[in-house]
C-alpha cells in the first residue's frame, strides 16, 4: 500500500451555505462545558488529479452524492486532489474505490494510511506538534475562494465545511454543522485559547452558533467566509467579531 508523505496543502470541500454577515449585534452565545472529543479517523481514499478546483468539487460532490464524506485540496504540485471515506481495514478501503473505479467515478487511487495523520503522532511528538499541523493546514487554506452552496442558512455548513476538512485531514472526525462542533471538546475561555482551537460566533442574530474558523494565536483566526468570498485571517478583536463571538473549544 502506498505512504503519502505530509503534505501542505488547501482544502474546501463538502460546504454549504450558512456562514453569511448579519450586522446586527446579538449576546454571544456559551456552549456547554464539556462534549464528546473526536474519533479519530480510519483509512481513507484519495483520487484525482486536476488542474482546476472546480473540476475537483465535481468530484466531490458526487462522491458527497455516493455516501462518502469528501473534500479536495491542492497538492504540492499544485494540482488539486480529493480525499474521501472513513474505512476500518485498508481492504474495505480498496474494496469500495474499486467498486467506484467501476462505475467510472474515480480513475487511480491509492489509501491513506491513518498512520500518516498528525493525531496518530500523538504521543510520540506532543499535543503541541498537532496543534501546528492544525494550524499548518488551515493556513494552506488562505486565498482559496469559496465555490459551492448549499440549503441550510443556520447550520452553518460553509465555515463548518472547512473545519471538518482541517481536522478530517490531521486524523480528527468533525461534523458538518458549526452547532454540533460547538457541542465537542471542552469549552476554553477567550483568553485560553491555543492554537488548533475552534472558535465559534453568532451571525445570523437566531440566538445560536452559527460560524466557526481555526484560530491560530495573537487573537486571529481562519475561517471561510462565504459565497463570494476568500478564505482568510480575522482578528478575535475585531468589532464584528468581537460582538458575534459564542465561544471557544478545545478538541485535543
Amino acid at each position: 500500500m502506498l505512504r503519502l508523505r505530509p503534505i501542505l496543502f488547501l482544502l474546501i470541500l463538502l460546504v454549504f451555505a450558512g456562514c453569511a454577515r448579519r450586522e446586527t449585534p446579538s449576546e454571544p452565545i456559551r456552549p456547554a462545558g464539556k462534549g464528546t472529543m473526536p474519533a479519530r479517523m480510519g483509512f481513507t481514499i484519495q483520487a484525482g488529479a486536476f488542474s482546476k478546483a472546480e473540476n475537483a468539487a465535481r468530484l466531490t460532490s458526487r462522491l458527497n452524492r455516493e455516501g462518502l464524506s469528501a473534500y479536495y485540496f491542492v497538492y504540492k504540485t499544485g494540482l488539486y486532489k480529493v480525499r474521501f471515506g472513513n474505512f476500518k481495514t485498508a481492504e474495505a478501503a480498496s474494496e469500495r474505490a474499486r467498486r467506484l473505479v467501476d462505475k467510472g467515478i474515480i480513475e487511480e487511487y491509492w489509501v491513506v494510511n491513518p498512520r500518516e495523520y498528525a493525531i496518530a503522532l500523538k504521543d510520540e511528538k506532543g499535543e503541541d506538534y498537532v496543534r501546528d499541523e492544525i494550524v499548518r493546514t488551515a493556513r494552506a487554506f488562505i486565498g482559496v475562494p469559496y465555490l459551492w452552496g448549499g440549503d441550510s442558512a443556520d447550520e452553518g455548513f460553509d465555515c463548518s465545511g472547512f473545519t471538518m476538512a482541517v481536522y478530517q485531514y490531521n486524523g480528527l472526525m468533525l461534523p458538518h454543522s458549526s452547532r454540533d462542533q460547538s457541542e465537542m471538546g471542552n469549552a476554553v475561555g477567550r483568553s485560553r485559547l491555543e492554537k488548533g482551537d475552534l472558535v465559534f460566533f453568532n451571525t445570523n442574530n437566531s440566538g445560536k452558533v452559527s460560524h466557526v474558523g481555526v484560530y491560530i494565536g495573537g487573537g486571529r483566526f481562519i475561517h471561510a467566509p462565504g459565497r463570494g468570498k476568500k478564505i482568510g485571517i480575522e482578528s478575535l478583536d475585531g468589532k464584528y467579531y468581537s460582538t458575534h463571538y459564542a465561544g471557544g473549544r478545545s478538541l485535543l
